[in-house]
């Protein structure tokens, strides 16, 4: 497992030991993914919840980002995003955050964080896609026009629409589904403004 491009391009990320809890996105996915949202990442502010090794935080940091919150929960998933954000020199960058998703999403709201781009990429068996669009919503932690990328499993489809979100994006990748959402809140007032 590498980094796909970027400043830190080919850059092996230290690996967990059986992919049971954590299970990395694949390079091929994330270099596909960063296709579709573009190469660069500059400036972005970025979450990337479920974190398990950093890959797709440090993926960002690597083309651009400003900064990325890592969250999870898993001691092995935390000390792998500590050693790999350590490794590319990161740590200045880098934030680690050890709690649940939905735990690490209210307390964010509660600090007034805004994000551009949110990855939540749980196991499969948890089915957390709408909940997690759900909690971000509610805690207001991502900023108008940012995008969040879910990856599921293909018996989790996801609606086209989940509050202030708007679906932009699907992949296929077999095993995987990757679901883009646009943070619109502007076309829901549109769609519920009152006729003049």
């Amino acid at each position: 497992m590498r980094i796909v491009a970027g400043s830190a391009k080919g850059r092996v990320l230290a690996a967990p030991k059986s992919d049971d809890v954590i299970r990395p996105t694949a390079d091929r996915v994330r270099e596909t993914l960063f296709n579709v949202l573009g190469q660069r990442c500059d400036g972005l502010t970025v979450l990337d919840l479920f974190a398990g090794t950093g890959a797709l935080g440090l993926e960002a940091v690597s083309r651009g980002a400003i900064k990325a919150v890592l969250v999870d929960r898993d001691k092995e998933a935390l000390e792998l995003c500590r050693q790999n954000a350590t490794a590319l020199k990161f740590t200045d960058r880098v934030e680690i955050v050890p709690a649940s998703a939905i735990a690490a999403i209210a307390m964010l709201g509660k600090k007034g964080r805004v994000f551009e781009l949110v990855f939540s990429d749980p196991p499969y068996a948890l089915t957390a896609g709408v909940s997690v669009l759900e909690a971000l919503g509610q805690a207001k932690v991502v900023s108008e026009g940012g995008v969040v990328v879910i990856e599921h499993g293909r018996e989790e489809p996801l609606p086209q629409r989940v509050g202030d979100f708007t679906q932009i994006d699907e992949r296929d990748f077999g095993t995987a589904v990757v679901t883009l959402f646009r943070h619109s809140p502007s076309d829901q007032k549109a769609l519920t403004a009152p006729d003049a």
